[in-house]
């Protein structure tokens, strides 16, 4: 199975394409962010929201990347073309959303580390810091020079395994609050077709080879 930055480069030319579209997600991240700040407060409740829209947007990027190259196996078309042709920046985008993310959760814990603390639980923040060191891995390798510096054996492994666990991270994470709301049921529900999308695709990859 391929991770999520696997592939030829994306075209860099044009803000839905390339590195353009990552600097696209990265500013429209960053306005989000910043829009809520200014229009809610630079408190506990401003915070809050940020964590909650970047959680949103970091799912969307990653199914979005974790999805792209299954999509096109099974629909070969322009938009899922234009998924697999760009799923390294995509997956980037992902990685910036998850570290405005974690920025806005470390202002919670400074301004209000008693909602913070009831918020999560030190097992939650090892669980939440394992997913993030691979994140961070997945962002640092995703350009050629480090696929070049690794190999592609281990990069392939590096990324087969960092995608895998960011994937049950967003499972663990949001079907834990299942019981808080019903509504955490979506994130868990949306990872698990991917995965189901990612196995159907690869076993009609495999029975095309054998037929080859």
């Amino acid at each position: 199975m391929t991770a999520i930055t696997t592939g030829a480069t994306a075209p860099t030319k044009g803000w839905t394409e390339g590195w353009g579209l990552f600097w696209t997600l990265t500013a429209a991240l960053a306005a989000m962010s910043l829009g809520f700040l200014f229009a809610i407060g630079w408190d506990t409740d401003g915070y809050r929201m940020v964590i909650r829209a970047t959680a949103r947007t970091s799912l969307v990027l990653f199914l979005a990347a974790f999805a792209a190259s299954a999509a096109f196996k099974l629909w070969p078309g322009p938009f899922t073309r234009w998924l697999r042709r760009n799923r390294r920046q995509l997956g980037l985008g992902f990685a910036m959303s998850h570290f405005i993310h974690a920025l806005a959760i470390i202002a919670l814990w400074k301004t209000d580390p008693s909602t913070f603390w009831v918020l999560t639980n030190p097992k939650s923040i090892a669980t939440a810091g394992t997913a993030y060191l691979f994140i961070a891995l997945l962002a640092a390798t995703s350009f050629d020079r480090m696929v070049k510096a690794l190999g592609p054996k281990a990069w392939g492994r590096l990324h087969w395994w960092g995608v895998w666990i960011v994937a049950l991270s967003f499972i663990f994470t949001n079907g834990k609050r299942i019981p808080v709301s019903m509504w955490y049921a979506l994130p868990v529900v949306l990872v698990v077709a991917v995965i189901v999308l990612r196995v159907v695709a690869g076993r009609k990859q495999r029975r095309g080879a054998a037929l080859a």
